[in-house]
C-alpha cells in the first residue's frame, strides 16, 4: 500500500520526534547518573576525611579505644547508611586484629589496601540506589599529625581504608521525574509540531490529490477537472499555473479536433477521448496523406483499387466487403474484389446489378448508404447476407460528376460502433481516391484511343507493337498455336478514284463490322494500314485459320456496298501463316502472312493462300 505525502512527512517528523526523545531519555538519565555518582563522591571524600581526622584526634587523645561508638554515630549521618573502618595489614602486624568489623569483607577492602587508590562505585548494578566509597590511609610524615609517630611503617604505606555507603535514591527519584517532565514536554512540543505541520501540509497535500486526480483523468481524455486555488502562495501558484495548463490543453484540443472533423467532414464526439480522438484521427490523417501520395503513383487504376482493398482490411480490419467499378458507357457495374479475392464473383449483392447498375442504391443517388439501421434500404443487398444478419455501408466514389465506383463494408451486428467511428475516415480515404482513379481512368481513355483505330474502332498497328510480346508469352504458357491472317481489300484505290475518299472509308467500315461478325470475341482484328487488315486467331492452327478466313472472304465477296446511290461488289485477297510452325517470332510469322498475301495477288486476287517455305525463297529471289 503507497502512503500519501502527508502520512509519510508526519510520519517521519514523528520518528524523528521519538528518536529525539529516546536521545534526551537516555543522555538525561547518563548525566544525571554520572551528577549523582560525582556528588555522592565528593560528599563520601568529605566524610572520609572528617573521619580520618576524628580518627587521629582521638588515637592523639587516648580514646581511640571508643572508635566504634564514633563510626556508629557518624553511620546515623543522614545520607550515609553505613561508615566502617578496614585495618591494614600492617596496623594488624602492630596493634593486633582490633574489631571485628574492621577485618577485610570484599574484594574491594582488598583492592583498595593493595593499591592505595580509593574505590567510588554502585553498589549493585548500573541504576542502584546504594553508593559506595572506600578510601585508603596512607602513612605520612607530613602535615599536621605525623602518621609515623604511632605506627612503625614506611612513609606511604597503606594503614587501612574506609568505607563509606550512602543512598542516592532521593537523588534517582529527582532526577527521574526530571527526565519526565523534560521527555514530556520533549513529547508535547512534537505533538504541536504535528499538528501544526499538518495544518500546514494540508494544502499542499489536497492540492496535489486533487492534481493528481486531474491528472488521472486528463490520461482518460477529460481535461475538465480544475484545482482550488486556496491560498496566494506557491501552493496556490501551482493550482493558478495548472488551471491554467489545463484550459489551454483543453481549448487547443477541442480546435484541433473540431478542425480536425470539419477536414474528414464528421461531427466530434462531445463525451468522448478528446486527446486519443484527436491523436487518433490526426493519424489516420497522416495515414490518408500516404495513401494518397502511394496511389499518385500508382500506374493503373487496379492498383489503386487493391490498395483500397488493402486499406480497408489492414487499417480498418473489415474483412467482408466488396469494390465495384461503374461503366457509365455500358451502364453495368463490373466487380473488382470481394473479401480480398480479386476479380471475384458478387457475393454481397444480387447479381442484377451486373447488367443494370441503376439497381444498385449507391450508384444512382450518389449518396452513402446506410444499411446498419434498415437493411432494406437498398433492395439490391443479398436476401442471403440479410437472413444472416449482416448489415452495410456502401460508399459510392464520384468521378467526373458521377459513381465512378462503390466500396461496400458488409459488416456484423458487433462491427457497428467501429464502423461508424471508422466512417469519416473512411471517406476521406475514398475522397482522395476519387480524383486519382478520375485521372487514371482518363489515361487509361486517352491510352486506349491511341491503340484504336479512330474509324473502324479496330485496334491499330500501335497496339500490335506493344502486345505482340504479350500474344507470344500467352501461346508459349499454354503450348497453342496462333495463326495470324493478313487481308487487303482487292482494287480499292479504284474505289476512292471513282466514288471518292467518303465512301472508300464507308466501305472500310462495312469491311471491318464483316470482320467481327466472323470472328471469336477473343480475336484480334486489327487495322495494319491502309485497306490491309490483319486478323490474329488464338489457339488456332492454320487449318483451321484458313477455314476462317475463306469465310471471310466468301462473306465479302457475297455482300455489297453501297457506293452512294448504287451498289457495288468488292473482294479480298489473303495470306494466312501460324506460330510456331512457321516461324518462332511473331514478326517473323507476320512477314510470312504478308509474302502469302501477295502470293494471293500475284495468283488473281479473291483468294486465300497458306503459306509454305516456297513462297519466302520465291520473295528472297525477287
Amino acid at each position: 500500500m503507497t502512503l500519501k505525502l502527508q502520512t509519510k512527512t508526519l510520519l517521519a517528523l514523528a520518528s524523528v520526534m521519538l528518536v529525539l526523545i529516546l536521545v534526551i531519555t537516555l543522555a538525561s538519565l547518563a548525566s544525571f547518573r554520572d551528577f549523582s555518582i560525582r556528588a555522592a563522591t565528593e560528599q563520601t571524600r568529605t566524610s572520609a576525611e572528617i573521619i580520618r581526622v576524628a580518627l587521629t584526634e582521638s588515637m592523639l587523645n587516648g580514646t581511640i579505644h571508643q572508635r566504634d561508638s564514633l563510626l556508629k554515630r557518624i553511620g546515623q549521618i543522614d545520607g550515609l547508611d553505613e561508615a566502617r573502618v578496614i585495618r591494614g595489614p600492617l596496623v594488624q602486624e602492630q596493634f593486633g586484629d582490633g574489631l571485628s568489623i574492621e577485618s577485610i569483607t570484599d574484594p574491594t577492602d582488598y583492592q583498595v589496601l593493595s593499591t592505595g587508590k580509593s574505590v567510588y562505585t554502585l553498589v549493585g548494578g548500573y541504576l542502584s540506589a546504594e553508593f559506595r566509597a572506600t578510601v585508603p590511609y596512607i602513612a605520612s610524615s607530613k602535615g599536621d599529625v605525623n602518621c609515623l609517630n604511632c605506627h612503625a611503617v614506611p612513609e606511604g604505606s597503606v594503614l587501612g581504608a574506609l568505607t563509606l555507603t550512602a543512598s542516592i535514591k532521593h537523588m534517582r527519584t529527582a532526577a527521574l521525574l526530571t527526565i519526565i517532565v523534560l521527555v514530556g514536554a520533549t513529547a508535547l512540543l512534537s505533538v504541536i509540531s504535528l499538528l501544526f505541520l499538518r495544518r500546514l501540509l494540508q494544502p499542499l497535500v489536497t492540492t496535489a490529490n486533487e492534481i493528481e486526480q486531474a491528472v488521472r483523468q486528463a490520461k482518460a481524455g477529460d481535461f475538465s477537472v480544475r484545482v482550488q486555488q486556496r491560498s496566494n502562495d506557491e501552493i496556490g501558484a501551482i493550482a493558478r499555473h495548472f488551471n491554467s495548463l489545463s484550459e489551454g490543453i483543453t481549448t487547443k484540443l477541442s480546435e484541433i479536433r473540431n478542425n480536425v472533423a470539419h477536414l474528414i467532414q464528421s461531427q466530434p464526439l462531445v463525451n468522448g477521448d478528446l486527446l486519443a480522438d484527436t491523436a487518433n484521427t490526426v493519424s489516420g490523417l497522416v495515414k490518408v496523406a500516404q495513401f494518397k501520395q502511394a496511389i499518385e503513383e500508382d500506374e493503373s487504376s487496379e492498383e489503386v483499387f487493391q490498395r483500397i482493398s488493402e486499406v480497408i482490411q489492414t487499417e480498418f480490419n473489415f474483412s467482408h466487403y466488396s469494390v465495384y467499378e461503374v461503366d457509365q458507357i455500358k451502364k453495368q457495374i463490373n466487380t473488382i474484389n470481394v473479401d480480398g479475392i480479386a476479380q471475384a464473383p458478387i457475393k454481397w449483392c444480387n447479381s442484377d446489378i451486373t447488367d443494370k447498375c441503376t439497381t444498385c442504391r449507391a450508384m444512382r443517388t450518389g449518396h452513402c448508404i446506410d444499411g446498419t439501421e434498415n437493411t432494406l434500404i437498398c433492395r439490391s443487398f443479398s436476401n442471403e447476407a440479410r437472413q444472416e444478419g449482416k448489415l452495410y455501408l456502401c460508399f459510392p466514389v464520384i468521378q467526373s460528376g458521377g459513381v465512378g465506383s462503390v466500396i461496400q463494408l458488409v459488416l456484423e451486428p458487433n462491427d457497428l460502433k467501429r464502423a461508424l467511428i471508422a466512417k469519416p475516415l473512411i471517406e476521406s480515404y475514398l475522397r482522395e481516391a476519387a480524383p486519382v482513379l478520375q485521372a487514371k481512368s482518363l489515361m487509361a481513355s486517352l491510352r486506349e484511343s491511341t491503340l484504336n483505330d479512330a474509324m473502324t474502332g479496330l485496334r491499330n498497328r500501335r497496339f500490335l507493337e506493344e502486345y505482340s510480346e504479350t500474344l507470344m508469352n500467352q501461346c508459349k504458357r499454354r503450348g497453342t498455336s496462333m495463326t495470324l491472317i493478313m487481308m487487303d481489300l482487292d482494287y480499292f484505290k479504284k474505289v476512292n478514284d471513282t466514288y471518292g475518299h467518303d465512301v472508300g472509308d464507308s466501305i472500310l467500315i462495312d469491311l471491318s463490322n464483316i470482320f467481327k461478325a466472323h470472328v471469336r470475341e477473343s480475336d484480334l482484328v486489327i487495322r495494319y494500314g491502309g485497306e490491309e487488315f490483319l486478323i490474329i486467331l488464338p489457339d488456332t492452327h492454320a487449318e483451321d485459320g484458313f477455314l476462317v478466313a475463306e469465310k471471310i472472304r466468301k462473306a465479302v465477296e457475297a455482300f455489297q456496298f453501297k457506293a452512294g446511290s448504287v451498289l457495288i461488289n468488292k473482294t479480298i485477297s489473303a495470306g494466312l501463316a501460324d506460330y510456331p510452325s512457321d516461324g518462332q517470332a511473331f514478326w517473323q510469322v507476320l512477314k510470312y502472312a504478308d509474302v502469302s498475301l501477295y502470293a494471293a495477288k500475284d495468283a488473281g486476287r479473291n483468294q486465300v493462300v497458306r503459306f509454305t517455305p516456297e513462297l519466302w525463297i520465291s520473295e528472297e529471289k525477287y
